[in-house]
């Protein structure tokens, strides 16, 4: 069951200045592509990967109609039918186009959920209708690699550890199951690099051993912290007033994104803090639901644990380390649900504001966290995170790769530089971003 419900918010002002919600009412958009072609797609993709009845295949039929009209409400018993009426703003009733994208898109992996009748009653009750997908990548070679590699990173120093644990962490998102739908082979071999780092100042932020750590070197393409060729630096002067040799904090948060080959280095990134770096309590929000295709569950955790225990090594001593962890109440698992809301953080509940509050610092995972921390807005690129983030109750962190239209806290060259290459680099996952804020 999820923790709270997500009802009672923080009061938390607006910001000063609010650019537009991004919209899918533009033809040939990215939001507009995501709602009229990867949506579709999706459907297909889950009514082929599972058996389906009749009743179901009917359900999915009329949702595809309905996405090219007007947002229906949830069914009358509904059992969070109040809940999802709380965070309307009056969107369900107009065109899916006209509503906010987060917005849009949140409701429609909620009515998908509906669809294939994970609710029930009935025999796909509790089913998770992307499962086969999760299954797939977690079982496959890619992953039996990622965990023979652990053996090495042990051996690593504290440092040049704890830097290869966040890169691994960041472009983990890459596995994103969703992001595959639209993704084609013209991204292979593509240059890729940071946009942002502020890796230094994040592990300064945590502390513990070794708490000194440059900029993210070693991703091909990254020049400093910008990863743009001819760009060195980015806005993140605070990470050079980085404060080495701590302690290690006494609580972090992390917000994770995906499951399978993104969860494994988020574990792994964990273990490191728990055991290496003295933090006293790690909290691992997931999503109580399957959403967004490939998003975590309590369920993802515990598949990723015997995936790592199964394959031996150091996997295998980290998912021990971390099954200890979970038992002595060392690491808490939160499945709260204000994380499958389709609102940004702005509006979290007061449980949910309390958790981020207590913690020395809060890590937000991915691209679909990034867009509730910063509000998936058209936000001039050079704005910087620090204002887009001072309502947030405590020092906070993202590690994302860049597939949707949002980006802050860019320097203004890095921009130039982006642009004068003449290839799209919000949308398609070549760039990423290490983004803290104190």
């Amino acid at each position: 069951m999820a923790d709270g419900d997500g009802r009672e918010l923080s009061g938390v002002p607006s910001a000063p200045y609010d650019p537009p919600e991004f919209l899918s009412d533009v033809p040939g958009s990215y939001p507009w592509r995501v709602l009229h072609e990867r949506h579709p797609a999706l459907i297909e993709r889950v009514r082929a990967a599972t058996p389906y009845d009749i009743r179901v295949n009917r359900a999915l039929d009329l949702l595809l109609e309905e996405i090219e009209g007007v947002m229906e409400p949830l069914e009358g018993s509904a059992h969070d039918r109040d809940l999802w009426e709380s965070w309307d703003r009056g969107h369900i009733g107009r065109r899916w186009d006209d509503a906010p994208f987060l917005w849009a898109e949140s409701y429609f992996y909620r009515r998908l959920l509906s669809a294939v009748g994970y609710f029930g009653p009935g025999a796909w009750q509790g089913v998770d209708p992307f499962e086969p997908f999760k299954q797939a990548e977690l079982s496959g070679e890619a992953v039996d690699e990622e965990l023979r590699e652990l053996d090495a990173l042990a051996a690593l120093p504290p440092a040049e550890r704890a830097q290869t644990l966040t890169l691994r962490a960041l472009w983990g998102n890459r596995a994103d199951l969703v992001f595959r739908v639209a993704a084609g082979p013209e991204l292979a071999g593509r240059e890729s690099g940071l946009v942002a780092d502020d890796s230094a100042l994040l592990w300064s932020l945590i502390g513990g051993e070794g708490a000194g750590v440059s900029g993210a070197t070693g991703v091909p393409g990254v020049s400093g912290g910008s990863g743009v060729p001819g760009i060195s630096g980015g806005p993140g002067g605070e990470a050079d007033r980085a404060v080495a040799g701590r302690g290690g904090v006494a609580r972090v948060c992390l917000v994770a994104d995906n499951a399978g080959s993104e969860l494994l280095p988020d574990l792994v990134l964990i273990d490191h803090l728990l055991h290496a770096r003295g933090t006293g309590e790690v909290v691992l929000h997931v999503k109580p639901l399957p959403y967004y295709v490939s998003d975590a569950t309590p369920a993802d955790v515990l598949a990723c644990l015997r995936r790592m225990s199964a394959a031996g090594g150091e996997a295998g001593e980290v998912a021990g380390r971390l099954r200890a962890a979970l038992g002595s109440g060392r690491l808490l698992v939160r499945a709260h649900a204000f994380s499958c809301a389709p609102l940004p953080y702005r509006e979290m509940p007061v449980g949910m504001r309390e958790d981020f509050a207590s913690a020395s610092l809060t890590i937000m995972k991915g691209d679909l966290n990034y867009r509730r921390l910063v509000g998936d807005r058209a936000w001039p690129h050079t704005t910087p995170f620090a204002e887009v983030t001072a309502y947030f109750p405590g020092p906070v962190a993202a590690l994302r790769t860049l597939k949707s239209e949002v980006a802050v806290g860019l320097d203004g060259d890095v921009v130039k530089a982006l642009e004068a290459t003449g290839h799209p680099w919000l949308t398609t996952g070549a760039h990423g971003l290490i983004q803290a804020r104190p």
